[in-house]
């Protein structure tokens, strides 16, 4: 098995006043051959947004999008006539198929939102457009693994069109947590906070991990941790 780290300051960094933006891939002005993608996984954006402002109305196609809030509201308007706010624990899940435009806002006119704002490339192009949003109860990822997506839409996850699972985990300071990542498959670590330890390698706050091959991981959290954690097929296919 390989473990790549990958340091939070080394992600691409934008500082646009009412946003800041970490990214793992290469993204708007940041750009860098490396990191273009990770398997399907070709956007994991770190956002802050300030009170009150927010990506006004924009097109999408063809990406599984899932917005994650790790700390207050987001407001979400679209094409479709959905809306409402998302909070912690919320999870947006967005096909943009053959073309969705929405907007983005802080609903807060006092705090700011904290997000992680992902795409996936999907195994069909041009499908018709769908939204979900739902409530993912913190009991169900404390201690262990919580899906938020898979193909199959299995459990309570929403089924999206890519061979990805998607987990978040929160794990206590002094607990672990163990996965098997299968023959054929590949991962991608994404620490939101705390402190741990992956397979003995140190990741702190905005680290992530690129996993190769096959094996057992374990991991183990210095402090109270909350990570997401996509498994995924080596070869995905990609329209």
């Amino acid at each position: 098995m390989n473990i790549t780290i990958r340091k939070s300051a080394e992600r691409g960094q934008a500082d646009h006043g009412w946003l800041q933006a970490k990214h793992s891939f290469s993204f708007a002005n940041y750009y860098d051959p490396k990191h273009m993608h990770f398997g399907p996984l070709r956007v994991l954006n770190e956002d802050i947004i300030q009170a009150g402002e927010g990506f006004g109305l924009h097109s999408h196609h063809n990406a599984e999008i899932i917005s994650y809030v790790l700390s207050g509201g987001l407001k979400h308007e679209d094409s479709m006539a959905n809306g409402g706010i998302l909070r912690p624990g919320d999870v947006q899940y967005m096909s943009a198929g053959s073309g969705i435009t929405h907007s983005e806002f802080n609903s807060s006119k006092a705090e700011p939102v904290h997000i992680f704002q992902i795409w996936i490339l999907p195994n069909e192009k041009n499908t018709e457009p769908r939204y979900l949003q739902r409530h993912f109860d913190r009991e169900d990822r404390d201690g262990k693994w919580q899906l938020l997506a898979s193909a199959n839409g299995r459990g309570e996850s929403f089924s999206i069109r890519q061979d990805v699972d998607l987990y978040a985990a929160l794990i206590e300071a002094g607990k672990s947590l163990n996965y098997q990542l299968p023959q054929g498959r590949k991962a991608w670590l994404q620490l939101a906070s705390g402190e741990l330890r992956l397979n003995g390698r140190l990741l702190q706050a905005g680290d992530s991990a690129a996993i190769k091959g096959s094996g057992e991981l374990n991991i183990a959290a210095n402090q109270d941790a909350e990570l997401l954690f996509f498994d995924f097929v080596d070869l995905v296919r990609t329209a």
